[in-house]
């Protein structure tokens, strides 16, 4: 009797290259990273799209990123036209990995007609990434966390 044990990477076969293709194109449309959305940013002129926080005020006041529209997630219903103009992309961002509020975020500014992506990371990733946030006592800038932004180099090179 030959049994072959299959690891658990590959217990389920991955998707055909077409298949995978199309997955990742659709996760590109859905998502930003937080160097791109701080790149985008830190260029000159208008980045494009508008980037919401949709926490807390305390949250908020905690740590935010600069030029970001503060729009929690239970007022996006009606105050989001007040605050977006709708033919603007939105991206969303919350704390981070470990939280789905921007996900929540992004799905109802769609539901509301707005175009929108989520910044994957989160404000965690974008202060672990060193970039500058503003609390309620000023801006404030961390150094990089090695593990998430390269120490020597100007991008990750992906």
């Amino acid at each position: 009797m030959n049994t072959t044990t299959v690891n658990p990477v590959l217990r389920a076969a991955p998707a055909p290259p077409a298949e995978a293709a199309a997955y990742f194109r659709a996760s590109l449309a859905f998502h930003a990273d937080v160097t791109d959305v701080a790149a985008a940013l830190a260029a000159d002129g208008d980045p494009g799209f508008v980037l919401v926080d949709c926490r807390s005020t305390e949250s908020w006041d905690q740590g935010h990123i600069p030029g970001a529209v503060h729009l929690p997630t239970a007022l996006m219903p009606e105050q989001a036209g007040r605050l977006l103009d709708p033919a603007v992309p939105v991206v969303t961002y919350c704390w981070g990995p470990g939280c789905n509020g921007a996900t929540r975020a992004a799905l109802a500014l769609a539901e509301l007609g707005y175009r929108v992506k989520e910044m994957l990371g989160g404000f965690e990733y974008w202060v672990r990434e060193g970039f500058a946030h503003e609390t309620w006592q000023g801006t404030e800038r961390r150094a990089a966390d090695p593990l998430t932004a390269p120490v020597d180099a100007g991008d990750c090179g992906c």
